[in-house]
């Protein structure tokens, strides 16, 4: 049974719809466009098994999906940062590779994930993205669009996403047999992503992380132990998370070798590297958005005190105190230090 990559994104009907017509005439480039955990990689990554379906044998599609679906397709190269922004090293590859022929089949799918982050290679990429051989589709995904963004975004196709509502994520967990109540805390946690909702649905701790997040000011006291302290015990729930994160991607390995072996497929080490690499991005990933999630927590306590005669100020400050501190985490400051110079600025709530 051929795997349906397009039932991993939910509550995205227009750009599915759009994306399905793209299929069978496609241009050179898309920029889909979406908050983290709207559904943009996963319908790139249907829309690109749809592209590079065409000319592949019946005997061979289930192959071609379960490849795609992990990232490990030869004709599918993805880019990711692995740090502030995607490299030149990375942008000179695809450079290269956009000109040569495929390695199988007629065409060629490049998936650039974060384009808004691509910075100074942005330039190096425009040609390839704006004028590639017939062979050559881009597909980029970006959650928003920066000003030096706007040229590669008119050389593409755009194709917005929303964040998915709350309640299409807590009734796609429920039918996905998580408890009803579980499931609702996990969307209503989720900020809008799938992904991370059900992360959140195999973590029982998630009430008592929150928890900690939002009463962390009161075990402030102005002083750099107290703040040690409570970072440390914060930081060490987040790598709480990445447990079953991590149990997740360990089946996820296992189910990929049984169904390339199910489908007559062969498993090569370059294909094992490419989703062991995925799963490293996505536990980075992870952590990250955690910490941000955890920083957003926290805000609302002292959004929360106003209601209770706290000071505005207070709040305006925390809030943007707050903001620069996520802002930094693209670049991947040291967590820690990052956090502890923010706890120890923290006013202490009356």
């Amino acid at each position: 049974m051929t795997t349906d990559l397009w039932a991993e994104v939910v509550g995205q009907d227009t750009a599915v719809a759009q994306l399905h017509a793209a299929a069978a005439a496609p241009i050179h480039a898309y920029l889909l466009v979406g908050p983290e955990g709207s559904g943009t990689r996963e319908a790139a990554r249907a829309f690109a098994a749809d592209l590079l379906a065409p000319g592949t044998p019946n005997d061979e599609l289930d192959l071609l999906h379960t490849q795609i679906g992990a990232e490990a397709h030869p004709a599918l190269h993805v880019v990711e940062r692995e740090g502030a922004s995607i490299s030149a090293d990375q942008a000179r590859e695809v450079v290269t590779l956009s000109v040569t022929s495929p390695p199988e089949g007629g065409r060629r799918v490049f998936l650039i994930v974060d384009a808004q982050l691509l910075g100074g290679v942005g330039p190096m990429l425009l040609k390839s993205i704006e004028e590639p051989p017939p062979s050559a589709v881009f597909i980029l995904t970006a959650e928003d669009i920066p000003a030096n963004f706007v040229t590669i975004e008119s050389r593409c196709v755009r194709i917005d996403f929303a964040a998915i509502p709350e309640s299409v994520v807590a009734n796609r967990l429920i039918a996905e047999g998580i408890d009803s109540e579980l499931a609702a805390l996990a969307a209503a946690n989720a900020g809008g992503s799938l992904n991370r909702a059900r992360l959140l649905a195999g973590d029982p701790h998630v009430g008592a992380r929150r928890a900690a997040w939002y009463c962390a000011p009161d075990r402030l006291d102005g002083t750099g132990a107290a703040a040690m302290a409570v970072v440390a015990e914060l930081l060490s729930g987040i790598d709480a998370v990445l447990e079953p994160l991590a149990a997740r991607q360990s089946e996820e390995l296992q189910a990929f070798e049984d169904q390339v072996t199910a489908v007559g497929g062969k498993v090569r080490k370059g294909d094992l590297k490419a989703l062991e690499a995925r799963h490293a991005r996505e536990q980075r990933r992870v952590r990250t958005d955690e910490l941000r999630s955890g920083l957003v927590t926290l805000v609302s306590r002292y959004r929360d005190s106003l209601a209770t005669g706290g000071d505005p100020a207070v709040f305006v400050k925390v809030a943007d105190s707050v903001q620069a501190l996520c802002a930094g985490l693209a670049h991947n400051p040291k967590e820690s230090l990052a956090m502890q110079a923010l706890f120890v600025g923290l006013p202490r709530l009356a």
